[in-house]
């Protein structure tokens, strides 16, 4: 038996994902010819149509149990009607056959799209807010993510995707997840190099056994600087020839492996904190990008000189002999746009390593889905975001985003609300 299709293109269903075959049947999604069907099957299609873009990783019977008929709404007020007057001239008259001007038309309101709030209870969940908040491609890696164990709620783990949010809670998700799933796929050439990179680094020396710097017999008192000081001379008197990064990784795997296989015998609770932060301090060298030097302004200095030298070099130059610098002549434009570009170097490299495509950059097709809707507030740069408030009803607009008109609906919610 053949499995149907995610995203059919025959029959076609909208989903929460940025698939590009998902945003090709959005953009030719109808209402459905309801003129020859009976209510029943009205109320059957729109209930089919609307449930596999809201929650379709829920059952149906998680969903009955969640399904509200009382929907929540605001009114927003005239603010400059309430200081222009308090409301009196309203009972002005009443009774006494005051009327409104005849050509004066009363304000017309738009109308509140109550039925597109059906499934607001759904975006309580964390998988969808996760997805809503831009750090997900879709709800299926959100749940993939919780479930891994990638996200927090105020401040503790959290790996049920149906924990349902309240106001004020905040989630933050893991900034490599994040920018794995928001970010372009690698192509041919990127992953050619990743596998490249793998073998290189499956065909090296395995790390070796641990120094005495790092066995459990030492004193307590002893602190990570000095683990980090004698492990690494340890580690270059074995091996002279190894890169810095290379070092810092062994020393990774061994901390790593020391709080792993280690009984709680062996440490001291102060043993463990101080390797804990060893090995955050590695985590956070070998994160860093470090081409020329840390800072910009020296990073530019040096690139010139090296510039200049490599161009006394090319000229024929003596060694000794004196050539201006460059440097002196650069125009403050190209000095800005190097600038930048050592700016986005540092801030954005290349690295092969990783699972997206680096210099990172969004992934195709996001940008028809690249919105925040008004319940939550989000911060991308440390992947975090507060759910304020459930969503509710307003003149003109449902907070819920939903790609289906209210008619649609509102025959799914007359579905559920006679069988509920």
């Amino acid at each position: 038996m053949r499995t149907k299709r995610f995203y059919g293109l025959k029959r076609p269903k909208l989903r929460q994902s940025w698939n590009k075959y998902n945003l090709y049947n959005l953009s030719r999604a109808d209402i459905p010819y309801f003129i020859t069907r009976t209510n029943f099957q009205q109320k059957w299609t729109s209930k089919a149509l609307t449930r596999a873009y809201h929650g379709e990783t829920m059952k149906e019977k998680h969903w009955q149990r969640m399904f509200r008929r009382n929907i929540r709404s605001v009114v927003p007020l005239d603010h400059a009607q309430l200081a222009r007057s308090d409301g009196h001239e309203q009972a002005e008259g009443r009774g006494s056959g005051l009327d409104s001007h005849p050509d004066k038309k009363p304000r017309a309101f738009p109308r509140t799209p109550y039925m597109n709030m059906i499934y607001a209870p759904t975006e309580r969940r964390l998988d969808t807010a996760i997805f809503r908040s831009l750090f997900a491609s879709s709800t299926r890696q959100a749940r993939q993510f919780v479930i891994h164990g990638d996200v927090k709620v105020n401040g503790k783990r959290m790996i049920y995707p149906g924990y349902l949010l309240n106001p004020g809670d905040m989630f933050q998700v893991e900034p490599e997840r994040v920018m794995f799933a928001t970010g372009a796929p690698k192509d041919a050439r990127e992953r050619r190099a990743t596998r490249k990179l793998r073998q290189k680094q499956s065909s090296g020396s395995e790390p070796e056994s641990m120094p005495e710097s790092l066995l459990p017999t030492q004193t307590p008192s002893d602190s990570a600087a000095e683990d980090t000081n004698s492990t690494h001379s340890a580690t270059e008197s074995s091996a002279p020839t190894q890169e810095p990064q290379e070092t810092l990784k062994e020393l990774l795997a061994q901390a790593k492996s020391m709080l792993t296989n280690s009984s709680s015998a062996e440490l001291t609770a102060k043993r463990k904190r101080d390797l804990r932060a060893f090995k955050q301090t590695i985590q956070r060298t070998l994160s860093r990008h470090n081409t020329l030097s840390d800072s910009i302004d020296a990073q530019l200095l040096e690139l010139s000189h090296k510039l200049d030298l490599n161009a006394s070099l090319l000229a024929g130059d003596k060694p000794g002999s004196y050539r201006p610098t460059r440097n002196a002549s650069k125009p403050n434009m190209e000095t800005a746009l190097l600038r930048k570009a050592l700016e986005e170097a540092r801030d954005n490299p290349v690295d092969a390593s990783k699972s997206y495509a680096t210099p990172w950059r969004p992934r195709p097709y996001m940008s028809a889905f690249a919105f925040v809707p008004r319940y939550l507030e989000v911060h991308h740069r440390i992947c975090s975001a507060v759910y304020l408030r459930h969503p509710v009803a307003r003149p003109g607009m449902g907070e819920v985003p939903t790609p289906y008109p209210a008619e649609i609906n509102g025959l799914a919610f007359n579905w559920y609300l006679r069988r509920r």
